[in-house]
């Protein structure tokens, strides 16, 4: 069976591939996101989530664990006011921010990086597993970025105190969630909605095409029955 890791330990990410009924690991990058931007000076909203995702999953995919399996690395900018901003980690920077964005709009840049790890012969042919199946490896790297504009809604003082006080904003880029209390404060999403979350599944079916893999090969059958989604 083709293995997909997910370079990232962002239960939303692991929560949306789950409910997509995709098979997958979860394997967590050590990188500093901060040293990296460093490294390649690269500030722009668009660029750094394509950067700091393909850093993720290059670590990742250099561990041995990687070995035979899809990587897919990914990482999300919230660009506001040409500004670029990422985890707030504070609740300071997160109620700055916050009140800055209420009642206005910023574009929410998920990068997405794929590393097939699987391993092709020097002559183009592939390898045989024991079962005699063609393991179809491409030595893949690529890449892709979606963005979704986001609306929100005004938002008093006392709300934006409430919400900072679960700690939800602190470890989320753009200091707010979609599927989580912050969806109480966004008016609506031009977009990918699932890209606001952090990942998104059209993006990751398409690279998965690149590599030669159609994403109804990690299909478990265990999909979220629709009711259930519903009911959450």
């Amino acid at each position: 069976m083709t293995r997909l890791i997910l370079a990232s330990q962002s239960p939303a990410r692991t929560k949306l591939l789950r409910n997509a009924g995709i098979a997958h690991e979860v394997l967590v990058s050590d990188v500093d996101e901060l040293a990296v931007q460093a490294r390649y000076g690269v500030t722009d909203p668009h660029d750094t989530a394509l950067l700091l995702a393909r850093a993720k999953a290059e670590a990742v995919a250099s561990l041995p664990e990687a070995d035979g399996a899809l990587v897919i690395g990914c990482d999300s900018v919230f660009e506001f006011d040409g500004e670029a901003h990422g985890k707030p980690y504070t609740a300071e920077v997160a109620k700055e921010r916050m009140l800055r964005m209420s009642g206005s709009m910023g574009v929410l840049h998920t990068g997405h990086w794929l590393v097939d790890c699987r391993d092709t012969d020097s002559d183009g042919s592939v390898d045989a597993s024991e079962t005699g199946t063609p393991v179809a490896g491409t030595g893949a790297t690529l890449g892709s970025v979606t963005s979704a504009e986001v609306h929100f809604m005004e938002m008093s003082e006392d709300e934006i105190d409430t919400y900072i006080a679960t700690g939800e904003p602190l470890q989320c880029a753009g200091s707010f969630t979609i599927d989580g209390y912050g969806g109480a404060f966004i008016r609506k999403v031009d977009g990918d909605p699932h890209t606001v979350v952090g990942l998104s599944i059209s993006t990751l079916r398409a690279l998965l095409g690149q590599a030669k893999v159609g994403v109804t090969e990690l299909w478990t059958g265990g999909a979220a029955d629709p009711a259930d989604v519903r009911a959450e």
